[in-house]
Formats: structure tokens, C-alpha cells, sequence
């Protein structure tokens, strides 16, 4: 056989049932199979001890009573004793006496002598004897008399004999029947872990090959797999919406850089080459101010991309809303004076956010920073703050031109800029941080108009108390 021909049939079965035993699903079916058949098993266990059990315990008390009555008569009234009993019609089909000498010669009775080993005597057991000339067997209890007479009071057993053939014939069917329901059971258990599985794995294949918009198909049920399903598929949805972040920024960063890097290296070689001393210091000083902006870029891109992978709810804390509300304007009022402006803080109840610091404050400086750059001289900031019992409001309202209706979604993404802020430094990515905090702090945006200026709305949880 050429060696390439592949594994043979047999290697084949036994590779399959190798992964067949390995496979978690066949190992809960035969769990489940294995727990089955032990609870079948104690089942039937405690039935025949409740039907055949009691019936053997209730003629062993009776024949350990009998012969202990008997055992106590004298000699010459045992004889007759044994006969009365054996003529008074009472369980006479199945009733046993033998009252034989010392050497075992037969007295009176109903049953045939045999040879007694000292072990037996005093234990009720089966043996095999002669009734009335008739081998059966029964139930017995041979006692040694203290005149060295033996005594021996038994049952035959054929109901009882026949009670456990049929207990254990409905045991056994039962049994059966029920071990192929459980292996059924297990099957069908195997086949539909294995299915869901396999849709899980599939999709997996699927998303490694490149199929980023494949997904785990959701029967709509409630039950642990479908949950999962759905979890799956919204990780998969997030990570699908980073990829495309990543993509998008990378292509803006490649498109957004490119003149800004030219006119830098520009500028550089044309004062080296054809410059003087001072237009070489200033070609520097224009570069620094150019590489600045290009470090700011770099600055909200990077805090833009650890809102929106989440990584930052590690240091969320309580932050207290009124004064997050007043460093902000603090930070802002000497900027503000130089271009005219003033800022108000209406906060009159204090709420305390739980979010991360660093990341709200630079939320609201953007948000100042840009009502400072676009609203005309002289403008009025308002940051004010509503709260409720769940949630913590806060508003940014200037007096400026607003944004309008038609470009108030498109402002939310990167490198995004209205056509009239164009002529203004900037990199259009400002709202973009606005609106990742947000959404990284479970939060709602909306742009209003605020006739005049532009209203921001920012509403975040509370925090519990």
C-alpha cells in the first residue's frame, strides 16, 4: 500500500473512538448514563428488599418463635404437639416438623431425617429435603434439645420461590427497559451538546479564516448554551466595532499625517538648504509647535482607544460631580479672561460619580476648550448639574454659533470637523473622546440646540451609596 493512501479503516474507528472518549459531551452522556443505571440499581435494590426481603423476614420470625414454643415442651408432649399441628389444617401445604433421636432416626413429622453438620443448628437456612416423600426446599431451623433430641420446624417456599422469579423477572425487564431509555437519553444528550458545539467551533473557524461578520446562530431559547450564544456573539460584535476602530484610525492616521510630517520635513530642508540662521530658528520653532500638535493627536488617540477597550474601569472611584464641575472651571478661567469669556458653575446639590477621573476631567476640558474656540466674544460657559436618585446629569451650554441638526452624529467621530472650524487648529477628535468616556462609563450624549450656542448633555449612573 503506497504510504500516502491514508489511515486505514481500522485506524480510522479507533482514532474516532479515541476523540469520542476524549469528547467532554460523551463524558457527561456516560455520566449521566452511569447515574442513571446506579439509581435503577438502588431502586430495585430497596424494591426487592420491601417485597421479597419482608416476606423472608416475617417466616424467619415466625419459625424462630415456633421452635422456641416447641423446644420448651417436654418430651412426651413434643410428639403430639407436632402431630396436632400437623393435622389442625393450618398451612398444612407448606408446614414442616421433624422431631428425630440423637442419631437421627425419625420420631415424629412430615419430613425425611437427614445428616446435620453442628454448624447448622440454631441458624435458620435452604435445604434440600423430603415432605411427605416429595424433594422440595425449604426454609429451616434444626435445634438440638437439651435431651439430645433434634428438633427441626421449617416452610416450604414454593410462593415465596415464586414471588422472587417474578419480582426478578419484573426487575430485570424493567431494568433493561430502563438502561436502553438512559442510553437513548445519553445519546440524545451527546448529539445535542455535540450540535451546539459544533456551531460554537464552526464560527470560530469561521472568524480565524477571516469572516469577522460570521456569528453563532441563536435558537432563542433560555437556556445555558443560548446564553452563552448570545455573550459569544456580543463579544464578538465589540471586538468586531474595535477592529473597525483600529482600522479607521489607522487609515485617518495614515491620511491625516502624511501633510502635516511633509510640510514639516518641508519646511526643515528648505531652511537647511537655502536659509539663514534665522530662518532656520524659525522653521524649529514651527516644527516644535507642529510636532506638539502631533503629540496632543497622538495623546487623544491613545485616550480614545483605552475608553473604548474598557481597560480603564480598573481604576474607576467615587468622584464628587460639583467639584469635578469647579477644577475644570478653575483650570479654565485664565484662558477664559484672555478670549472674554466667562464661566459659570451652577451645581446646587452635590452627586457622586463613579467613573475614572482622569478621563471625565478631559471629557469636560474638551468640551470647554471647544465652547471657548468656537463661541464669539464675549461668551458665556455654563456647567451645571442635575441629580436624581440614579443618575447624575451634566451640561455644558455655550452661547456660541452651535452644531448643526444634519452634523451633530457625524461630529462624534474621529477626524470629523465642521467645514467652518476647518480654519481653526484642531484634529477632530475631541467629541470622539467625549463620546468613548461615555459610552466607557455606561453613560447617554446628546447635542441640543441651546437657541443660541450648543447644549451637551452627559448623563452617567450614580454611584451607590
Amino acid at each position: 500500500m503506497d504510504a500516502s493512501s491514508g489511515p486505514t479503516p481500522m485506524a480510522s474507528s479507533s482514532l474516532k473512538m479515541r476523540g469520542l472518549r476524549t469528547s467532554l459531551a460523551f463524558r457527561l452522556a456516560f455520566l449521566y448514563c452511569l447515574a442513571v443505571v446506579s439509581v435503577m440499581l438502588v431502586v430495585s435494590a430497596m424494591f426487592y428488599d420491601g417485597t421479597v426481603g419482608v416476606l423472608s423476614r416475617g417466616i424467619d420470625r415466625q419459625l424462630t418463635a415456633l421452635s422456641a414454643r416447641l423446644a420448651g415442651l417436654p418430651h412426651d408432649e413434643l410428639a403430639a404437639e407436632i402431630e396436632r399441628l400437623l393435622a389442625d389444617g393450618i398451612a398444612s401445604d407448606t408446614e414442616i416438623f421433624l422431631l428425630a433421636h440423637r442419631d437421627g432416626s425419625k420420631i415424629a413429622g412430615n419430613a425425611a431425617a437427614w445428616e446435620w453438620g453442628d454448624s447448622e443448628f440454631g441458624h435458620l437456612s435452604e435445604q434440600p429435603l423430603l415432605r411427605l416423600g416429595r424433594p422440595t426446599t425449604a426454609r429451616v431451623l434444626p435445634v438440638r434439645r437439651a435431651d439430645g433430641d433434634i428438633l427441626v420446624v421449617g416452610r416450604d417456599l414454593p410462593d415465596q420461590r415464586e414471588i422472587r422469579r417474578l419480582v426478578a423477572r419484573a426487575l430485570i425487564t424493567g431494568g433493561v427497559v430502563a438502561l436502553m431509555v438512559a442510553a437513548l437519553g445519553a445519546l440524545l444528550f451527546h448529539h445535542r451538546v455535540e450540535q451546539r458545539l459544533a456551531a460554537i467551533r464552526a464560527t470560530a473557524s469561521h472568524i480565524e479564516s477571516g469572516q469577522w461578520n460570521w456569528r453563532i446562530p441563536v435558537d432563542g431559547g433560555d437556556d445555558e448554551f443560548s446564553r452563552l450564544d448570545t455573550d459569544i456573539n456580543r463579544m464578538l460584535d465589540h471586538i468586531q466595532i474595535l477592529m473597525d476602530g483600529v482600522r479607521d484610525v489607522s487609515n485617518a492616521i495614515a491620511h491625516d499625517l502624511r501633510t502635516p510630517l511633509s510640510r514639516l520635513r518641508g519646511r526643515l530642508d528648505d531652511a537647511l538648504r537655502h536659509g539663514d540662521a534665522a530662518e532656520v530658528h524659525e522653521a524649529a520653532q514651527q516644527s516644535i509647535v507642529g510636532i506638539d500638535q502631533l503629540i496632543i493627536l497622538f495623546d487623544r488617540l491613545l485616550q480614545i482607544t483605552e475608553a473604548e477597550s474598557g481597560i480603564r474601569r480598573q481604576s474607576f472611584a467615587p468622584i464628587a460631580a460639583s467639584a469635578l464641575l469647579h477644577t475644570i472651571a478653575e483650570l479654565y478661567d485664565a484662558t477664559a479672561e484672555e478670549r472674554f469669556a466667562r464661566i459659570r458653575v451652577e451645581a446646587p446639590a452635590d452627586a457622586t460619580l463613579f467613573g475614572d477621573r482622569a478621563l471625565l476631567s478631559a471629557m469636560l476640558a474638551n468640551l470647554v476648550e471647544n465652547a471657548l474656540k468656537y463661541a464669539a466674544a464675549p461668551a458665556t460657559i455654563t456647567l451645571s448639574l442635575l441629580a436624581t436618585p440614579d443618575r447624575v446629569e451634566i451640561q455644558v451650554r455655550d452661547d456660541g454659533p452651535g452644531i448643526p441638526p444634519h452634523e451633530r452624529e457625524r461630529v462624534l467621530e474621529r477626524f470629523y470637523r465642521l467645514d467652518r472650524s476647518r480654519s481653526q487648529p484642531g484634529n477632530g477628535l475631541g467629541l470622539a473622546l467625549v463620546a468613548a468616556v461615555v459610552a466607557l462609563h455606561e453613560g447617554r450624549l446628546s447635542l441640543e440646540d441651546a437657541e443660541p450656542g450648543l447644549r451637551v448633555r452627559i448623563s452617567l449612573p450614580r454611584a451607590a451609596s
